[in-house]
This record gives C-alpha cells, sequence and structure tokens, in this order.
C-alpha cells in the first residue's frame, strides 16, 4: 500500500485537523471531536437545520459541503464506515435552532440504523427530525426499486436545494419536501477504471484489468451491472445518457443540471471530454443545462473513474439551485 499517511488508524482523524487548519474560519469541530463537523457561521434562531453523515474517504463529500447555504452538521466514520448514533445524535442537537432537523444522507444500512437510533435518542428532547435519504444510483437497483438504490453524488444537488430552502427560512416541512424533490429528480451513473485501498484494510476493494471499465460500481467497491472492453469517453457519455434518461426520460425543453463526477484519480481533461459529448446528446434531444458541474463532489479514495448526476429542473428547484452557498468546496454566488 503506498500512500501518503501517518498511520492507518490516524488517517481520518489527521485528515480532520488538516480541515480544520485550513478553513476553520468557516467550520469548527462540535466540542473538540474529530468526527463531527459544524458550521462556524453565525447561527440563525429559527433556521431548519440540514444534517448529513457517513463513512469517510468520500471527500469533498459528505464534509465539504458544511456550511452556509447548504449543511448545518456531518458526522463520519472510519473510511466506509457509518459514523455512531450518538454521534450523530450530538450533530442534530447541535445544529437545531428551534425549528428542526432535516437528516438527508445516503442509503446505506449502517447508516440508516444509525440515524435512527439517534433520531429516536433525542425525542426526550423534544428535537423534530425528518428524513430523507439518496436513491440516486440507477445501476444499483432497477426501475420500480428506487428506494433500494444507492445514494451516490447526485445527493449534492439535495444538500444545495435543501440548504437553499432553510437559508429562505422554510418550515421543516418545506425543507424536507424540497429535498425530496430534489431527490426524485436525480439519477447518477457510474464507471470505474481501478479499485482504491482503505487504509486499514491495505488492499484493493475489487479487481478489473486493464483494458476494462467496471459500468455502475459503487462508491465502496460494490459490483456494477458489468465489466466491458474499455469504452471512448465518447461512448461512455452515450451510455451515461442512456442509463439515465431510460430511467427518468427527457423530452424537448426539459432543463437540467449536470455534474460530472471524478471518483477520486481521474483527470479534469478527461471528466471535461466526456461531459462535452454529454452536454452535446441533451442538446440533440433539446434539453438545455444549467450550471454544470465538473470536478470531484463525491470521491471514492484514489478510485479512477467518474459519474454523472443529472437533475431535472423546474422553475423552483432552478431558483433554489442558484441561490448563493458557502463552504469550504462548494461556493456558489450565481443568481
Amino acid at each position: 500500500m503506498r500512500k501518503i499517511l501517518n498511520t492507518p488508524e490516524g488517517f481520518v482523524d489527521d485528515t480532520m485537523e488538516g480541515i480544520i487548519r485550513a478553513y476553520g474560519d468557516r467550520v469548527q469541530l462540535l466540542d473538540g471531536d474529530k468526527r463531527v463537523l459544524i458550521s462556524g457561521y453565525p447561527r440563525r434562531a429559527g433556521k431548519v437545520g440540514i444534517v448529513t453523515a457517513g463513512g469517510s474517504g468520500h471527500l469533498p463529500l459528505f464534509l465539504g459541503y458544511v456550511g452556509q447555504g447548504m449543511l448545518d452538521g456531518c458526522a463520519v466514520g472510519n473510511v466506509f464506515a457509518s459514523p455512531s448514533a450518538q454521534k450523530m445524535a450530538n450533530m442534530i442537537k447541535a445544529c437545531d435552532s428551534g425549528s428542526g432537523v432535516l437528516c438527508l444522507y445516503g442509503n446505506y444500512g449502517g447508516d440508516i440504523m444509525n440515524f435512527e437510533l439517534a433520531q429516536e435518542m433525542l425525542e426526550f428532547d423534544e428535537i423534530q427530525t425528518t428524513t430523507a435519504l439518496g436513491c440516486d444510483d440507477v445501476a444499483s437497483s432497477p426501475k420500480g426499486s428506487e428506494s433500494k438504490r444507492r445514494g451516490v453524488a447526485g445527493i449534492v444537488y439535495a444538500f444545495k436545494i435543501a440548504g437553499a430552502a432553510a437559508e429562505q427560512m422554510k418550515d421543516l416541512a418545506e425543507v424536507t419536501r424540497l429535498a425530496q424533490k430534489a431527490l426524485d429528480n436525480t439519477r447518477t451513473i457510474g464507471v470505474a477504471l481501478s479499485p482504491c485501498i482503505v487504509p486499514e484494510v491495505g488492499k484493493p476493494t475489487f479487481s478489473i484489468q486493464d483494458d476494462e471499465i467496471e459500468i455502475g460500481m459503487g462508491i465502496h467497491g460494490e459490483p456494477g451491472i458489468q465489466v466491458s472492453k474499455m469504452m471512448t469517453a465518447d461512448q461512455i457519455a452515450v451510455m451515461m445518457v442512456d442509463k439515465i434518461t431510460d430511467d427518468m426520460p427527457l423530452q424537448q425543453g426539459d432543463e437540467v443540471s449536470v455534474m460530472m463526477n471524478g471518483l477520486g484519480s481521474t483527470p479534469l481533461e478527461e471528466l471535461f471530454i466526456v461531459y462535452g459529448k454529454l452536454h452535446s446528446l441533451l442538446q440533440e434531444k433539446g434539453v438545455s443545462v444549467t450550471m454544470a458541474h465538473v470536478g470531484e463532489f463525491a470521491t471514492s479514495m484514489e478510485m479512477a473513474g467518474m459519474s454523472a448526476s443529472i437533475i431535472k429542473l423546474d422553475a423552483e428547484l432552478k431558483d433554489l439551485l442558484h441561490a448563493p452557498a458557502q463552504t469550504p468546496f462548494y461556493t456558489n454566488h450565481n443568481k
């Protein structure tokens, strides 16, 4: 295993310390806990809190979206492992400003179990909570079984839209509705060219040949739907558009935002090549694209590969997507 670290056991805590030293003017640790990050911006009384949680190893997901106009808090566990229910409960309590807290996270068993336990623990504190689950990965379960799908990069759109709604002082029910609306209108498909190595495991999460590409793998190395011979950038873009639009049809006149996401070690040039073709394919369908996102938004350690997420917008979602946000890894001043 060749990684730049001190010890495998200290990997997450050392990462958190680096984040705080770099961005301590915008985020802070909750009571010194190196597994719970909360916004450093002034809290507004009555604003709905939005929190998430999950395993480490996916930066900028989840930690990078804590700030103004997105998340109020994030708890992380070891690499690819859920944080504890107690840490989640502490985070939720710290992010409640009197109007309740939305728990917005990916559809993974450990996270669901611990969030549900945390929410039960807080019933005694009379903190109202709601839940919205990211289930955007079209490869992980067929159409009609969306509730079984994994949450991947597309959840960033829900962070952005729910965060903007909370900044507008909408109530908990409305913030939750808008988060769910964003999730319901988002689809993602990914491809991998290489595995990654979890520091405490020390070996690759899966194997793939140099001339192969895996379609639909998960961000923890979960198997995809197909391993095929290597494809050109244009072929990857065609496949991605086909997979997404087969599941979420797009019509002439529709407007979308596209996120072309690198998984950890994919050059930006390669992301832009695929994005360029994907954008053209959508234009050919009469679909317009606003506020494209190209870069790393949800990684899997040093995995080579990429994912494409498409969110279908209406006027309500578009306005919230374009609303300002300021976090260590996401800044948007467009309106």
